[in-house]
Parts: structure tokens; sequence; C-alpha cells
């Protein structure tokens, strides 16, 4: 019998094993597709290879498509085959003393997983800990016309070897958008459809109004505050029917609405004592336990879904099984997404802070006119912290600029911390970094809450 079973190779799961390997547990690894899960293949590493070079691109070198899709491939072990390999996840998790076991996994009862369509054939693994982290899918709206007119989920956009002459983008998130500039600095048309009120609404307003004016300097055209009603084939290639009346058309058609973890009632969690809500989405305690002996990580939590958190829960559930007593602190989870400018966010925005009971004030900075953003023809973008008036101490943190990603992180550990505002307006910061220009923001802060 093992210490620990995991069910799902992905982040989250290649975390937990790697963990409770090294923490002397014996571990085996049920993976139905490819050990690595989406990002090394299909999601992080494919689509930030092609935002270098878009980037590079648009900056004015030489890079045709046909250069980028290729070491693309290359990034995701996929040169001269239509899939990608996972032989390197594989050898590495072997060599840390993981058993990996291919095939789909279920749980039948307690500490039991019956391992099925691999091949090693039909195996029933017992442990004494289940961590299941079983990923996500993504969402497909019920349009009608979408499945018949055919549609491409961010897997086929970050793939594709043929560059479309035209994209229509249904989803203003992070996924889209990122693709979007993408493929707009290949030269494809790009539409993005958008049903709220702007792109990246879990971002901070002023991020997306940068994002937003930099998509429409390079020719995107940005739909918000409409949604696709129906879909045909036609036109360009797909014609969508939006709400407000109007059409979008395009060669080809990416839906980029979200993803849905995976139901965990299908994988026989509720057999092992497990509590699974309507969706599927597990009741979990702050060691992401869903019952003795049963844990759950990544996106089948139900939290937010970026690699970065789904390693860390990974972590924390293989600790928690191999008998240790840390909790997720998911406080200062960083958010980036790989746009031009780049943004970043962690914590709370001003409003989320004060609807949660604090006396919030908020502090930003044009990042044109700061110091670096003066360095940088064309800047746009800001920076901008959140802060606890009574305890005085940020909350949150949100910056759109060059390098807003790397950025963040500073705020995210002061948040972690718990790093007195006074602490941090009296830290020196580089000059002329954007950092330099967040250790003014916290100046102005601390000043404003009488920190120092």
């Amino acid at each position: 019998m093992d210490d620990v079973i995991v069910i799902g190779g992905g982040p989250a799961g290649e975390g937990a094993a790697y963990e409770a390997t090294a923490r002397g547990g014996s571990v085996t690894l049920v993976e139905r597709d490819l050990v690595g899960g989406e990002c090394p293949f299909w999601a992080c590493m494919p689509s930030k290879t092609l935002v270098d070079a878009a980037s590079r691109r648009h900056g004015g070198a030489d890079v045709p498509w046909k250069h980028a899709s290729d070491r693309r491939d290359w990034m995701i072990s996929r040169e001269g085959t239509d899939y990608p390999s996972d032989a390197g996840h594989v050898r590495n998790l072997e060599a840390a003393g993981v058993r990996v076991l291919k095939g789909t996994g279920r749980v039948t009862a307690p500490g039991t997983v019956d391992v099925r369509g691999g091949a090693a054939g039909a195996v029933t693994a017992e442990a004494r800990n289940l961590i299941v982290s079983a990923g996500s899918t993504p969402f497909i709206p019920p349009i009608p016309g979408l499945s018949e007119a055919g549609y491409w989920t961010s897997r086929d956009a970050t793939s594709t070897r043929e560059l479309p002459s035209s994209l229509i983008v249904l989803g203003g998130g992070p996924v889209g958008i990122e693709l979007a500039q993408v493929f707009a600095r290949f030269g494809t048309g790009v539409t993005v459809v958008e049903g709220s009120d702007r792109i990246l609404g879990r971002d901070h307003a002023l991020s997306a109004k940068a994002v937003t004016e930099q998509l429409n300097e390079e020719g995107v055209d940005i739909r918000i505050g409409v949604r696709a009603t129906g879909v045909s084939t036609g036109g360009k290639g797909r014609i969508v029917e939006l709400s407000d009346g109007t059409t979008a058309e395009g060669a080809e058609l990416l839906v980029a609405v979200g993803r849905r973890g995976a139901d965990l009632r299908e994988l026989g969690v509720e057999e092992a004592g497990g509590t699974v809500g309507d969706r599927g989405v597990p009741v979990l305690d702050d060691q992401l336990r869903a019952a003795d002996g049963l844990f759950v990580a990544g996106d089948a939590a139900g939290g937010l879904q970026f690699t970065h958190l789904a390693d860390y829960e990974g972590l924390v559930t293989a600790r928690a099984a191999m008998g240790g007593t840390g909790v997720a602190d998911l406080r200062s989870v960083p958010k980036v997404t790989f746009t031009d400018p780049e943004t970043g966010a962690v914590g709370m925005s001003v409003e989320e802070a004060r609807e949660a009971g604090i006396d919030a004030l908020e502090v930003s900075k044009d990042f044109a006119s700061s110091g670096k953003g003066q360095t940088i023809e064309g800047s746009r973008g800001h920076l901008t912290a959140v802060v606890d008036r009574e305890r005085k101490v940020l909350v949150g943190a949100f910056a759109a600029c060059p390098c807003g990603g790397e950025l963040i992180h500073e705020a995210a550990l002061a948040i972690r911390a718990q790093v007195p505002l006074s602490v941090l307006a009296d830290t020196i910061h580089a000059f002329p970094t954007a950092a330099r220009v967040m250790g003014g923001i916290f100046l102005q802060a601390a000043r404003e809450t009488g920190a120092i």
C-alpha cells in the first residue's frame, strides 16, 4: 500500500507527487493523458512562447509565423508530430521514485483507485491518502449553431500551425486577450466579444483601460457589453450574431469564456467520504481535505485557476497527507496577464476591501509620467496600491506596465507576511525602475495613513 495516490498529473499533481516523495512517501500518480497537464503543452508555455515571438515582431524584428510556430512546437515537445510528448515529465517523476500509471482513475472506496484504459490494463491501487488533482476543461456556452459551425478552444489556438486570416474571440479574459494580441501582431484581423462592460474584468479597471488602448492601436476590434446569440458558417468562415443586432465575422472562432473544474462526482470522490456540491465542487478544510485521507488540489478544488496556485495547493495537500500541519494561505495569490502592457495583480481591490469591512485607501500613479515610464516611448499603464488605514498594511496591488507581473511579487510577499506599511515606505528601490514607482506609492500611502 502506498502513502499517497495522486489522480491527475498536472501542476498540482506533479507538485504533490514530488513533495510527498521528498518527505519519504511512496507515491503513485495516475494520469489519463499528458503528465504535466495543460500548462507545458497547451497553455502557459506555448502561449507565452507565442507572446514573445509576437512582441519581437511588433518591435520590428523579422519573426515570421513559421518561426514562431516551429519554436512553439519545440517548446512543447511536438516537433514532427501532431501530439506533444510527456516522456520528460514521466522520466523525471520516475527518477524521483514516483510510480506513474497511465489510464483513467476513479475512486471506488476510501484509499482505493481503479485505473482503466492504460497500457497496464485494469489496475487497482491502494494508499493511505488520495490527492485528486483532475484539472479543468473549457466551458463551451450553449450558443445556437456553435457546435455545427465549429470553434477553437485555447488548445487549438496555441497549437495551430496555420495562421488564420481573421479570428473572432469570445471572451475578454486573460486567455482571450493574450491570444488576441498575439494573432493581431502576426497580421490576423481580430474581433473580441466581451459580455461585460470591459475586458479583463477581474483585473483593475486602469489595467483594463491600458490594455484596451494598446489593442485598439494595434487594430483589434473590441466589442464590449454584447454577447453571442448565434453562430453560422459563411462570410469569412464563421458569422457570430451579437445581442446588439450586429455581427462579427472570422475565419476561425475562439471560445475563451472560462474553464470548469473536473466534476468530482464522476471521479467517485463521494465514495471516499467527500462532500461535493451541485457542480462537482468539493467542500474542503484549510488543508484542502475533503474527508479523512482525501484531498483536492488545483483547478478541481474550485478556486482560482493558475498553474502557480495549483502547484502550491499540491504542496499543501502532500504535506498534509504526510502528517504536516501547514494550511493553505490564499490571501496573496499573484495574477498576471502577459499582454503588452503586462498586468499584475495581487490581493483585494479597494472595492473588495471595503466590502470586506476594511477602511481601505487606494493610491495610484500613472506609469507614463513616472521616471521609468518617461524612458519608454509610447508607455502607458499604472501602478496602484490598496492599504488598510487601520492596520497600516498593504491588502492589494495592481500594475500595468513592462514587467508588471514581475513587479507584483514584492506586494505579494508584503501581503503574505503582513509587512508594515512603514517598512515598505522605508525600503530603497532602484531608480529608474517600475519597482521604484511602487515604492513611491508605498511612501504616499504611508503618509496618508499616518504610518510614518
